[in-house]
């Protein structure tokens, strides 16, 4: 009987697709020094990958600018736009280690260690949120999905309730797990109101009237409650707290994905107080924890139940896959580098400096005639505008500065949001009313 030959050996592999896989640390920091000191912006992919291949450094040069030199600069003093922040150079060295092994955390074949270091970091920060544990998502779109998913197993629960102002993954997540969905109109105008209190987020009592309306009340034994610590467009935040709630609901979501990171504040805990009685919460590490995109987490108050409820195994599967995720990278190395580097205070401090460059800002336009605040910000996010220029033409003329718009009541308000650490609101409010006389 004849037996095939050999197979195709890496001795075979032309050598500079060999040279890709067998790189050595210092061929991988040339490339890096490379990219990193590439801050062209001009964009020119071929309309087609060339079959024969380029050189690295050729390779390198024409990415680079779509996601270095003609990126945006979040780190930019003028930058207060978006809750996107800028990253610390440590989560970018990690990332490149996590993709240099590639490990799927589906199988404890291919991560013998991240497995272990995921559930590491998440315990971290479920401690700090009450929570006894959960898993690594890429976002809180996710995040919500797999809480709403885990409610709807535990408890039969048919119907969510959210604020008119959360955020669409809320809906998405109903329509995908087939659970019915009510919005919860929240009054937002306070900008004739002498005092202006915060923003109005969804209280108590929206809850209640939303159970007991005579023209189609909700079971709240049926019923999953989604609160809001930080919502996108002003950065308000629901009352949180479960033992407030007159007629406990059948699970208790908060999507926290913005807001969440207060909890780590002795400065400003406060302001999403309750939060540790939910039943599951979404936190965006890409958000106020500055990590890179793909980087979150959904939390559980009894995460074995949540887990079990939520996991399915297979024949080829050492152990349950749990969530909605099959395979994922080791995604939590960036944020447990982080972490270990700043430490609880140093990330109580980039908070505490977040809340305070939105203060700062909110008092430079307060000081202004021409400006006014919405309303005092709750999570470093000011809802802002001048009271006189178009402000919706007045975003797009700005120069030196970037702020985003939102809106509110039918009117388009400037929107800036304090995630990035080295953001001068002096400069931002400067180019406004710049931007402003020009008009």
């Amino acid at each position: 009987m004849d037996h095939p030959g050999p197979g195709p050996t890496t001795d075979q592999l032309p050598s500079r697709i060999r040279a890709l896989f067998e790189a050595t640390p210092d061929d991988v920091a040339a490339m890096v020094r490379s990219a990193l000191g590439d801050h062209s912006t001009e964009l020119a992919l071929p309309p087609e990958p060339p079959a024969g291949g380029l050189p690295v450094e050729t390779a390198l040069s024409l990415v680079t600018p779509y996601v270095r030199g003609a990126a945006r600069n979040l780190g930019d003093p003028g930058f207060l736009a978006h809750m996107d922040p800028p990253t610390p150079a440590i989560s970018w060295v990690m990332t490149l280690l996590a993709a240099s092994s590639n490990q799927n955390l589906l199988h404890p074949d291919t991560s013998p260690a991240a497995r272990d270091l995921e559930r590491s970091v998440v315990g971290w920060l479920a401690a700090a949120f009450s929570m006894s544990g959960g898993h690594m998502v890429p976002g809180s779109t996710v995040a919500n999905l797999t809480a709403l998913w885990a409610a709807r197993e535990l408890t039969g629960a048919t119907t969510v309730v959210a604020s008119s102002d959360s955020h669409l993954s809320i809906r998405k997540a109903a329509s995908i797990l087939g659970l019915g969905y009510r919005s919860v109109d929240v009054a937002t105008d306070t900008s004739g109101r002498a005092d202006r209190p915060p923003a109005r987020a969804m209280s108590c009592d929206d809850l209640d009237r939303c159970f007991t309306a005579t023209d189609e009340p909700l079971d709240p034994a049926r019923t999953v409650v989604v609160l809001t610590a930080g919502t996108t467009g002003i950065g308000a935040i629901d009352a949180l707290s479960v033992d407030d709630m007159a007629t406990r609901p059948a699970w208790v979501h908060v999507d926290a994905a913005w807001g969440g990171p207060l909890q780590l504040s002795a400065t400003h805990r406060h302001r999403v107080a309750g939060i540790e009685t939910a039943d599951s919460i979404a936190i965006s590490a890409h958000k106020w924890l500055y990590q890179p995109k793909e980087s979150a987490m959904v939390l559980f108050s009894d995460v074995a139940a949540a887990h079990d409820a939520i996991s399915v195994d297979g024949a080829y599967l050492q152990v349950p896959n749990v969530g909605v995720l099959g395979s994922h990278g080791a995604s939590a190395a960036a944020l447990a580098a982080t972490m270990l580097a700043l430490g609880t205070d140093g990330i109580a401090e980039l908070i505490d400096l977040a809340m305070g460059i939105a203060d700062d800002l909110a008092a430079r336009i307060d000081a202004s005639p021409e400006l006014e605040t919405f309303a005092p910000h709750s999570s470093g996010v000011v809802a802002w505008r001048h009271r006189h220029a178009d402000n919706a033409r007045l975003q797009s003329e700005l120069t030196g500065a970037f702020v985003s718009t939102v809106q509110i009541d039918g009117d388009t308000w400037l929107r800036s949001v304090a995630a990035n650490p080295m953001a001068r609101p002096d400069l931002v409010v400067d180019a406004v009313l710049a931007a402003a006389a020009n008009q």
